[in-house]
């Protein structure tokens, strides 16, 4: 209700009718009298019915106001979002466990509310679910393979595009990488269903339908990287698969194995190695390797299962986002072990502030994460992507 002031608020306080004098002739000087009181009673009128007309007068208390609800005009429906960043609208509730969108208006003089403030939940911002499938063609060099990762024009990176927003808070943060994805269409279909969607999926690239499967993914909400299949030793009684880079490959063939693997697919932020130990210790075989992703705007995650790898100083020299495992946490296919390599994880985040944890996507693998990660988030862990604890030679 509008503020009526200090003028209005005298006469119209208890009583607003003047009494009426004794019966008896009009007087000059009453004549004044009354037509004083008349003067009054139209100049509150007339500030009365600047707004709207007090339609139940009983409702106002001048010493005390009665505060009741003004009723919300009708905002003009808003222009359309672009389609790479929709943000759901204010009638459209969060996904559970995050914060809602809260709108505030203020009413501030006369007129419309005059503002309004709005919280949505960080890990929705740039991230539209119904299109994070298609590929931003800017992004995309056509190759004989098929489509290869490319920085834009303008310098975005798919490692800034692709990865799946999140919270940016600084609590404990755990990331989890499951790969082997494509290998079994039973399988990959599992863990993109069960898998809550922070987690990181990792695809082979020997595997089948990967186009089809990272839409799913994509789809689902989950951040995506690539396998490249590097030599081990024992190679190649132990073999990694088909178009494996390899140390005594020459820098060319090497490039030629990589861009097979990364066009298998797109939409992914980095590359993981699968197996390597023998690569990844090899200076000389790394650093083409390394300066190829750091050219296309792809990070490096280094599974951590070997302690010889120089791909940490590799990628600070060539500008590649670097993340490094902290274990493997499903070397035992035994949910009471998975278990205990989660909640170390858990711990090493508390202490360091992040922690990275690499599995395969078995059965009880994908079973065991997801149920640890639901009682996990009630202890204030957030799970997040791995580019989310990547290390950023770009961003210093």
């Amino acid at each position: 209700m509008a503020d009526i002031g200090k003028d209005i608020e005298r006469p119209l306080g208890q009583s607003l009718q003047p009494k009426r004098p004794a019966s008896r002739g009009i007087g000059s000087g009453s004549l004044v009298a009354a037509l004083a009181v008349l003067g009054v009673i139209g100049v509150s009128g007339a500030i009365a019915l600047r707004e709207k007309p007090f339609r139940k007068p009983q409702e106002v208390a001048v010493s005390t106001p009665k505060v009741t609800a003004a009723p919300v005009a009708a905002a003009p429906a808003p222009a359309p979002a672009p389609v790479a960043a929709a943000a759901p609208q204010a009638s459209t509730p969060m996904k559970s466990g995050g914060p809602q969108i809260i709108h505030v208006q203020t009413e501030e003089g006369d007129g419309p509310p005059k503002a309004a403030i709005v919280i949505r939940d960080p890990s929705t911002l740039g991230q539209n679910l119904k299109v994070a499938h298609i590929p931003d063609r800017a992004l995309i060099e056509t190759s004989e393979t098929g489509p290869l990762p490319m920085r834009s024009a303008d310098g975005r990176r798919p490692f800034d595009v692709y990865a799946r927003p999140w919270s940016g808070a600084r609590g404990a943060r755990v990331a989890i990488v499951i790969g082997g994805l494509a290998v079994s269409q039973t399988g990959t279909q599992a863990a993109i269903a069960k898998l809550p969607a922070e987690v990181t999926l990792a695809f082979a690239p020997q595997g089948n339908s990967i186009g089809r499967w990272m839409q799913a993914a994509r789809q689902s909400g989950h951040e995506i990287v690539m396998q490249v299949p590097l030599e081990p030793f024992d190679y190649p009684n132990v073999n990694p698969g088909r178009n494996t880079l390899t140390v005594l490959a020459s820098p060319d063939e090497n490039l030629k194995s990589l861009h097979w693997a990364l066009s298998r697919t797109t939409n992914y932020t980095g590359v993981m190695n699968y197996m390597g130990a023998r690569f990844s210790a090899d200076a000389s075989a790394m650093e083409p390797f390394m300066a190829e992703l750091g050219k296309r705007g792809l990070a490096y995650i280094d599974d951590g299962s070997s302690s010889r790898s120089v791909a940490p100083d590799l990628a600070l020299k060539d500008g590649v986002p670097f993340v490094a495992g902290d274990m493997a946490i499903d070397a035992v296919q035994d949910r009471g072990e998975i278990l205990k390599k989660l909640d170390s994880l858990e711990a090493t985040a508390r202490a360091k502030g992040s922690a990275v944890g690499i599995g395969s996507a078995f059965d009880i693998t994908v079973d065991t994460v997801t149920s640890w990660i639901a009682e996990a988030k009630k202890r204030g862990i957030e799970i997040v992507p791995i580019s989310a604890v990547a290390i950023d030679p770009q961003k210093g």
